[in-house]
């Protein structure tokens, strides 16, 4: 895939790094602005199933 873009990106190699550069920093920018937002609040890390009190008595633990 890499190998692809590379060879359909124009101009010389200093361009090819200077456009490839943009994209990825364009798609991290989208990921973290637009994807992560709206995937966040459909994953589970709220849903904790262990008791943090029962977890610590069965290892012997006093809390």
């Amino acid at each position: 895939m890499y190998a692809w873009l590379w060879r359909h990106l124009p101009g010389p190699t200093a361009v090819r790094v200077v456009i490839a550069l943009a994209l990825f920093v364009a798609v991290v920018a989208v990921l973290f602005l637009w994807v992560f937002p709206w995937v966040e609040p459909r994953l589970p890390f709220t849903d904790v199933t262990v008791d943090e009190s029962a977890s610590a008595a069965g290892l012997g633990w006093r809390l």
